[in-house]
C-alpha cells in the first residue's frame, strides 16, 4: 500500500512539474532567468569594473521585458499619410 502511495505521488509530480513547463507563466520566468544569467555572465567576461552589485542590477535591468505599453509608444504608426 505505501509503495503503491509512492509511485502514484511520483507520478503525480512528474506530471505537474510537465504542465508547469508548458505553462506560459513558467516559460517567461525561465526566460527571463536565462537572460539574467547570460547578461551576469557577459558583464563579469566585459573586463570592466563593476562589482557583483553592480553586475546583479544591470543585469536585472537588461533582462527585464518590455511591457506592451512601452512598445506600443514605440511603434511606427501603420497608416501615414503624406
Amino acid at each position: 500500500m505505501i509503495r503503491r502511495t509512492c509511485v502514484l505521488a511520483i507520478i503525480t509530480l512528474g506530471l505537474t512539474a510537465g504542465a508547469m513547463q508548458t505553462a506560459p507563466v513558467v516559460r517567461r520566468v525561465a526566460s527571463s532567468a536565462q537572460s539574467f544569467r547570460y547578461y551576469f555572465r557577459d558583464l563579469k567576461k566585459a573586463g570592466t569594473s563593476l562589482n557583483p552589485i553592480e553586475r546583479f542590477v544591470f543585469s536585472l535591468v537588461l533582462a527585464n521585458p518590455k511591457t506592451p505599453e512601452a512598445r506600443n509608444q514605440c511603434a511606427v504608426p501603420e497608416h501615414r499619410t503624406t
